[in-house]
């Protein structure tokens, strides 16, 4: 039982250490969409940033994560 418990906490540290993140680099350029017009699904830029990374990764930035890159991106 010992030995098991073991080996569960062994592989939630491996998954959590190489579980797939995305970059900065790799992030959706969204510096060209309006801020809810169609072309950003009527969202904000962070919230539609969100959703893109989501879409691709099925994981979900912060909206603090969102709010710095679309920053960075848009240059402000």
């Amino acid at each position: 039982m010992v030995k098991t418990i073991a080996i569960v906490i062994a592989l939630v540290v491996v998954s959590a250490v190489f579980s797939p993140t995305v970059s900065a680099q790799q992030y959706p350029n969204v510096a060209n969409v309006k801020a809810f017009t169609a072309g950003a699904n009527f969202m904000s830029l962070p919230g539609y940033l969100r959703y893109l990374v989501h879409q691709k990764t099925g994981q979900w930035l912060t909206l603090f994560e969102a709010a710095r890159v679309v920053k960075q991106q848009t240059g402000q």
